[in-house]
């Protein structure tokens, strides 16, 4: 990439892609290896995502359900499947995921990034990384986005906001907006910039809020 601004297009000018898919592994998605196959899953922070990343799902052939994480999170994910083998071969080394070298963001992969991740953060936008990934995995993503013409600010540790309404005193928030305000993204800025994005992403999924969406 090296600096040089890709041409995309927007989401809905391609055909869906199995290879859309890697768009939520530039976030907070992993993938789980047995044999040649592989399993997509995700955590997410409100339910319009776990339905909307289940009908990207459909949409490119695969089968997905709505889950729960042990600690009641929200989540997505796949079986294991053959169709993921190749995604896996890319992204994962030993019990690492890594971003594959070229990898670029088109707007399939943005979309799905900011649909199992994404929410407005003032004036800007927030594409929310994965907490636990390898730092390498990070500064990948920001060229990417720095190669769509989306450049953003590494945001590492940010306050916790409490949602309105939503607070017990002495509790923890552990789930809507506050989940995500408190992990590694990349906020994009800019007028321009925000216009391109929410032309490269396209119309907000069913049941998304105006927070959730770039505009």
């Amino acid at each position: 990439m090296r600096g040089r601004q890709l041409t995309l297009v927007s989401h809905d000018v391609l055909p869906p892609s199995v290879a859309d898919l890697e768009g939520i592994l530039l976030g907070p998605g992993q993938l789980a290896r047995m044999g040649g196959t592989a399993r997509l899953s995700v955590v997410v922070d409100r339910g319009w995502r776990q339905h909307a990343l289940c009908a990207a799902f459909r949409e490119r052939g695969l089968p997905g359900e709505a889950a729960s994480t042990e600690d009641g999170q929200p989540s997505v994910r796949t079986p294991f499947l053959a169709a993921l083998g190749p995604a896996a071969a890319r992204w994962v080394k030993g019990a690492l995921k890594g971003v594959p070298e070229g990898f670029v963001l088109d707007g399939p992969r943005l979309r799905l990034w900011a649909i199992a991740a994404g929410q407005q953060d003032g004036n800007g936008y927030l594409f929310v990384l994965g907490a636990h990934d390898d730092p390498n995995v990070w500064s990948s993503a920001g060229a990417a986005l720095a190669a769509a013409g989306l450049p953003g600010t590494f945001l590492q540790h940010r306050p916790r906001p409490e949602p309105p309404g939503e607070t017990t005193p002495g509790a923890t928030q552990e789930t809507g907006r506050g989940r995500f305000a408190d992990g590694p993204a990349y906020r994009v800025t800019g007028r321009r910039r925000l216009a391109r994005l929410a032309e490269l992403v396209g119309d907000p999924p069913p049941g998304a809020e105006p927070a959730d969406w770039p505009t």
